[in-house]
């Protein structure tokens, strides 16, 4: 399947849908206050949940109403490896869209795994991967999400893997646009998590419904600070990464308030997703943990501004 769509024609779409796609615009603390709207929102990522999904001890159909009904969250993320197999059945997602209507709960993004590398060495196989995603752009964009998350995956040098990554996403990207669909990558281990390769992955794609999904976690080699910091500028979503707390219900491994500093000084004021990966506490307990932190968090935050 290939895109007809000009460069120029691009653009001119892309400025018509300004408005439509991305997150909350970047607004001064005066502005923000007087909207009386909070410094961020929280969503809920699915795969918090992985588990009891993946034993079949709870149906992805589900998910809205658990958000809604067991944690008090109105927004989702979700994980197309939950529903691998019903991007393009109709029935199903109309039913899954009006299940979340029904409980009032929006649904913010699809996060997407295991459709092929956009950036793998042969550019057969690149463009395969491409149009693989094609079908979770359009689902997407029947459920009013903003977004979907990809992955940067290549092989080669450094410079190899940016310039093989870059024209994956671009193509994905302007197919996005069509759609008025934001394509947004996550720091997802390897390569990816460096900030500084990313950014240049940003800089070579270069359009403005591509950009970055920051996650606190998926660092071995690199700051985490330093890297989300680098990130943000290009950010339409962020993902709270947890996995163990201490006594006061602090994150052990990230420390929330200099990492949420970082995040609300590049003015962000979009949905923080909860995405909670520990094995001492249950994913409930996980859940509720990761979320009384970001609301204390923010009303500290708050109350400092």
């Amino acid at each position: 399947m290939k895109t007809n769509l000009t460069r120029r024609g691009f653009v001119h779409q892309i400025c018509a849908a300004s408005a439509a796609i991305g997150v909350w615009p970047m607004l001064p603390p005066s502005t923000l206050a007087a909207s009386k709207r909070p410094l961020f929102k929280i969503s809920l990522a699915e795969w918090s949940l992985n588990k009891v999904l993946f034993g079949k001890k709870m149906d992805h159909l589900d998910f809205p109403k658990v958000a809604k009904q067991d944690y008090g969250i109105d927004a989702i993320e979700l994980v197309n490896q939950f529903f691998m197999d019903k991007a393009k059945d109709k029935k199903y997602l109309r039913e899954f869209k009006q299940r979340a209507r029904d409980l009032g709960v929006r649904i913010v993004l699809i996060m997407c795994d295991d459709e092929g590398e956009l950036g793998h060495a042969d550019p057969k196989e690149r463009l395969k991967a491409v149009e693989n995603h094609y079908k979770w752009v359009e689902a997407a964009k029947y459920f009013g999400c903003h977004s979907i998350r990809v992955n940067a995956y290549a092989h080669g040098t450094p410079d190899e893997q940016r310039d093989r990554a870059a024209d994956g996403l671009h193509r994905l990207a302007l197919f996005g646009a069509q759609h008025k669909l934001n394509v947004i990558v996550e720091n997802h281990g390897g390569i990816t998590s460096h900030g500084d390769w990313l950014v240049s992955v940003m800089k070579k794609v270069n359009l403005p419904n591509f950009g970055t999904l920051p996650d606190f976690g998926n660092f071995e080699d690199y700051d985490r600070y330093k890297a989300v910091a680098e990130m943000m500028p290009y950010a339409k979503a962020v993902s709270a990464k947890t996995h163990d707390f201490d006594a006061q219900g602090n994150c052990i491994e990230t420390d929330y308030r200099k990492m949420m500093k970082i995040v609300l000084d590049a003015g962000y004021h979009g949905h923080l997703g909860i995405e909670y990966e520990g094995e001492k506490i249950s994913e409930p307990d996980g859940i509720r943990a990761s979320k009384r932190l970001l609301e204390k968090v923010r009303e500290e935050m708050s109350d400092a501004r």
